[in-house]
């Protein structure tokens, strides 16, 4: 949907290219309750990780395919990145079924080509909704579960079996996670919080594809961001009004995913954690 790579230019795919937490998120909508108003923001959070990301590719001269349920979620992130005299399309992708996976990524490959750069920053919410009486496992449905289980780890193993053989083919290109605190150590769930859990596959899958893959010349990385990202509905809680020093900026955290896919094969960066205050890669 929407432009094609005509000037065959490299390509980042950006999964989840937008928030749950943008103006119109379904995260906004649950803490607020209603739509709020973005356009005080700069430009660059309003999209909160996957806008960032998506902007800082396409000001390097990528061909930028924005992936999202629904198309409508990455209009005005599109629209941005086309005023910033960037090269988009959008595509829809349910990370829960695999048909949809592979013409998702069919599309990708006819109108913008093999990617050179993927990103995926799926997210999700099961479980934030349930009340405080509520915080324990038992009270987790099936449903929850296999939803985090498909953005978690189907999800991510699909999207590999998409675009990694193109890559090992070409001897390069990036393939990168965004992840959270979760992946790193089971943790009970509190109220307000999804079903984190099975992001500790996400890691393992990354670290089995560094294994795999990197004497191949494809970059894999594992990116832990540890913090709230600031965008329309986290500036907007009130436990972080007047607390600047809390929120992370997702222009930085873009930045680290572009530095992650510039750098030298020699000194490859499989694991990097983010949080507020400081930056601690891993090889």
């Amino acid at each position: 949907m929407g432009n094609t790579n005509t000037k065959g230019k490299k390509v980042a795919v950006v999964v989840g290219a937008t928030s749950k937490w943008q103006s119109d998120g379904r995260n906004t909508m649950l803490a607020h309750g209603k739509h709020l108003d973005d356009s005080t923001l700069p430009v660059g959070v309003r999209w909160g990780v996957g806008g960032a990301i998506a902007q800082r590719f396409a000001k390097e001269g990528f061909f930028t395919v924005l992936t999202t349920r629904a198309a409508s979620n990455a209009a005005a992130l599109a629209d941005a990145i086309r005023e910033q005299g960037g090269d988009c399309m959008i595509v829809e992708l349910d990370l829960s079924s695999e048909q949809s996976v592979a013409t998702a990524f069919a599309t990708i490959r006819a109108e913008a080509g093999d990617p050179d750069v993927l990103v995926y920053n799926a997210g999700y919410l099961e479980g934030r909704d349930l009340p405080p009486d509520q915080e324990l496992l038992e009270y987790i449905s099936v449903e929850m579960f296999d939803t985090a289980q498909h953005i978690a780890s189907r999800g991510p193993f699909l999207v590999a079996k998409e675009v990694l053989p193109a890559m090992r083919k070409r001897g390069e290109g990036s393939f990168f996670f965004s992840n959270n605190s979760k992946s790193l150590r089971g943790k009970k769930r509190y109220t307000g919080e999804s079903l984190y859990y099975p992001r500790v596959m996400m890691r393992t899958l990354a670290q089995v594809l560094t294994e795999e893959y990197s004497e191949l010349g494809v970059h894999v990385a594992n990116v832990v961001i540890d913090g709230t990202i600031d965008s329309p509905g986290t500036r907007a809680l009130p436990k972080l009004q007047n607390r600047p020093e809390l929120v992370m900026n997702p222009e930085k955290i873009a930045d680290a995913f572009y530095y992650l896919h510039t750098q030298d094969r020699s000194v490859w960066t499989h694991e990097l954690q983010l949080t507020p205050y400081s930056t601690k890669p891993s090889y």
